[in-house]
């Protein structure tokens, strides 16, 4: 199976590639703003055979050639899954927010994903069923505490959860499907740029084997679907 990763350098993203690129079976395309030779040369590690493919990346550039062009070469020009994991967050009081402040956080948590998503799309759908994953955040999930200062981060993925539901509409008849998944703490560098005296109870490498599988198979039985992930007691 072909898959694309973003924010594939650290954290969740890092760990979701690693478990995918386990089976000699997949492909995956990781994709990462920042260096990902430490990915590469850990995947080669797990696995002599592992095919990670990866491509310096930037969600706000909206300029995919080079993407488009490595599905074309390294997977046939098919995708069976798309984990939009890529985000950013900035942690101030509302009142003390520019305008630009919002345009960065939309600009990789929503029209980063939007863009992405369009440019993949072509390449699902045709062999098997494609699987678009997109993560989420319980601070985006309708009806949940909020916190103080992450506004433009919980507005952004409230979107992206809408977003979710609508595409997987919109997609329904072209064997593509769309989910979203709300996540609670996780122990990564965006959480403790968030709650930097707050130590979660699951770690990226749990989050990331969750995830792995649930791209493979959670489409089997669900679409359009926001789904809180958070560890409970």
């Amino acid at each position: 199976m072909n898959f694309i990763v973003t924010g594939a350098s650290r954290g969740i993203g890092f760990e979701i590639v690693l478990q995918l690129a386990e089976s000699e079976t997949n492909k995956v395309i990781a994709l990462s703003r920042s260096d990902l030779s430490k990915l590469v040369e850990t995947g080669k590690q797990l696995n002599g055979n592992t095919a990670i493919y990866p491509l310096t990346f930037d969600l706000k550039s909206d300029n995919n050639d080079q993407l488009v062009q490595l599905i074309e070469s390294e997977l046939g020009s098919n995708v069976d899954g798309l984990i939009n994991n890529a985000g950013t967050l900035i942690n101030k009081p509302m009142v003390e927010l520019t305008r630009e402040n919002w345009q960065e956080v939309f600009d990789v948590n929503v029209f980063g994903v939007a863009s992405l998503i369009k440019s993949v799309k072509p390449y699902m759908g045709k062999k098997n069923k494609g699987h678009i994953v997109n993560i989420g955040s319980m601070g985006g999930f309708q009806g949940t505490d909020k916190f103080p200062g992450l506004s433009a981060y919980s507005s952004s993925k409230g979107a992206l959860a809408c977003m979710s539901e609508c595409l997987a509409k919109e997609f329904e008849n072209d064997n593509i499907y769309v989910n979203c998944l709300a996540l609670g703490a996780v122990q990564t560098e965006m959480l403790a740029q968030a709650f930097p005296d707050y130590t979660a109870p699951l770690s990226a490498k749990e989050m990331g084997t969750f995830i792995a599988d649930y791209v493979v198979n959670g489409h089997k039985i669900m679409n359009g679907k926001v789904l809180p992930v958070a560890f409970k007691n």
